[in-house]
C-alpha cells in the first residue's frame, strides 16, 4: 500500500504580520500535483491543518479546494486527524457523511472511534486515527482512570483501538503528539509545562508505521516506522536549515515499509542574513531570492536611521532586525542561552533568580507547571 503522509499545515498562519495562505497555496499546488504522479491510496495529514481553533475564512476556503481536488478529481481518499491548534469539534462536523466521499475525519477521542479500514492487493491494512486530547478528556471519553499524562493518555487510545484489530493485521497508527527525545522549533505550541506532554515512542511499537504530526522538522521517532513528516513550510527563523517535505511510505505485504521524502519547493524561502549594512544593502547573491522571508542581524554598532526603511528597499520582506551589539543571537543580558529557545519553564525560572537571587524550589517550580498547564488548557477550551 502507498501511503502519502503530511503534516502541520497551520492554514491561515500569520507570520511576523503576514499572512502566508497564498504561500502555503502554492505548497499545496504542489501537494496536488504530487498525489496526481504519485497516486497513493491515502493520503494521512497529522493534526494543525489550521493555526487555530477558529480559521480566517481563507484559511477554509483552501482546505476545502485542495481537498476537493484530491478526493473529488483524484479519487484518493484522506484522513485527517485533529492537533491541538484545531477546534476538534469544528474539524470534525459531518464526519459520517463526508466518510462516504473518502474524507475520514476524526475531531474528538472516544469509545465510538475504530479503526479504518482499507484493502490493496495483499489484503486489509488497519488505520487508527489519535486525534489531540488532553489526558482529562482521554480519561473521561474512554474511561481511562489510568490516563493521568499525556503518555498513559496515548497508551489508553492506542489500546482502544488495538482491541479492534485482529492479531496479525497490518496496522498503521496516525496520532499528534510529542515524543521524547525528539527535535522540537520554536513555532510549535507546548503540549504541556514541564515536560509532561511527552510521550515514549514506545507507544507505537505494534504499528507496521506511525504518521505522526506536531513537530516540525521532518524526523524518525524512536525507530524508522515511526516518523514526523514536518510542517508544511518554515513558521520560524529557527527553521532556515530544515528541508520542508512530505513522506512517501510503500508497505509490502508483511508490513515491511520503504520511505522517501519528498521535498516542496518553497514559494520564498525563510532565512537569515547578517553582516554590516553597507553590504546586506549591496542586494542578493546569486541565486538568492530577494523576496524571501528574512531576519536581518545588523553587526555595525552606531545608531543607524530608518534602517527598515533602508533594508526593505532591497527586500521587501524583511521581518526581523537584530542589532548583534546588544545581543548575540537571542541571548539576552543576564540570561544564559538563546531565549528564544527556552521553555515557559526554564524563562520563569531565570526570571524568579533575577528578582529573587535565588532558584526555584521543587515545590514552586511543580506550582508554577501545574498553573501554567491549567490556564493552557482554559485556553484551548475557550478557543475551541
Amino acid at each position: 500500500m502507498r501511503i502519502l503522509h503530511t503534516s502541520d499545515w497551520h492554514l491561515g498562519r500569520i507570520f511576523h504580520g503576514i499572512h502566508l495562505t497564498e504561500d502555503q497555496a502554492c505548497l499545496l499546488d504542489q501537494l496536488v500535483l504530487l498525489v496526481k504522479d504519485v497516486r497513493p491510496e491515502i493520503i494521512l495529514i497529522a493534526g494543525d491543518v489550521y493555526d487555530r481553533s477558529v480559521p480566517p475564512t481563507e484559511a477554509v476556503k483552501l482546505l476545502d479546494e485542495v481537498l476537493s481536488r484530491i478526493i473529488l478529481d483524484l479519487k484518493v481518499p484522506v484522513m485527517l486527524i485533529a492537533g491541538n491548534h484545531d477546534s476538534p469539534e469544528r474539524l470534525g462536523f459531518g464526519t459520517r457523511l463526508l466518510a462516504q466521499q473518502g474524507l475520514y475525519l476524526f475531531g474528538q477521542i472516544g469509545k465510538n472511534l475504530s479503526p479504518v479500514v482499507l484493502h490493496d492487493s495483499h489484503g486489509p491494512v488497519h488505520f487508527c486515527p489519535v486525534p489531540y486530547a488532553e489526558p482529562p478528556l482521554v480519561k473521561d471519553r474512554l474511561g481511562a482512570q489510568e490516563a493521568g499524562d499525556h503518555n498513559l493518555a496515548m497508551m489508553a487510545a492506542i489500546n482502544h483501538f488495538l482491541a479492534q484489530v485482529p492479531p496479525g493485521t497490518r496496522t498503521v497508527a496516525l496520532a499528534h503528539a510529542y515524543v521524547l527525545g525528539c527535535e522540537e522549533s520554536e513555532s510549535e505550541r507546548p503540549l504541556a509545562v514541564g515536560g509532561a506532554g511527552s510521550v515514549d515512542a514506545a507507544c507505537f511499537r505494534p504499528f507496521h508505521y506511525t504518521a505522526l504530526g506536531h513537530l516540525h522538522q521532518p524526523q524518525p521517532a524512536g525507530s524508522g516506522r515511526i516518523r514526523y513528516s514536518g510542517s508544511l513550510m518554515k513558521y520560524s527563523f529557527s527553521e532556515t536549515a530544515q528541508r520542508k517535505s512530505v513522506t512517501l511510505v510503500e508497505m509490502d505485504e508483511d508490513g515491511e515499509v520503504r520511505q522517501e521524502e519528498i521535498v516542496l519547493s518553497l514559494r520564498r524561502e525563510v532565512r537569515r542574513l547578517e553582516g554590516y549594512l553597507t553590504d546586506i544593502l549591496a542586494g542578493p547573491s546569486k541565486g538568492e531570492n530577494r523576496e524571501d522571508y528574512l531576519m536581518v542581524s545588523i553587526k555595525d554598532t552606531g545608531a543607524i536611521l530608518d534602517i527598515m526603511g533602508k533594508l526593505r528597499g532591497v527586500y521587501p520582506n524583511v521581518l526581523h532586525i537584530e542589532r548583534s551589539y546588544l545581543g548575540e543571537g537571542g541571548v539576552l543580558r543576564g540570561m544564559g542561552g538563546d531565549h528564544r529557545r527556552l521553555s515557559e519553564l526554564e524563562l520563569f525560572a531565570s526570571f524568579f533568580k533575577e528578582v529573587t537571587g535565588k532558584p526555584l524550589s521543587d515545590g514552586e517550580t511543580k506550582v508554577f507547571v501545574n498553573a501554567a498547564n491549567t490556564l493552557n488548557r482554559e485556553e484551548r477550551e475557550v478557543l475551541a
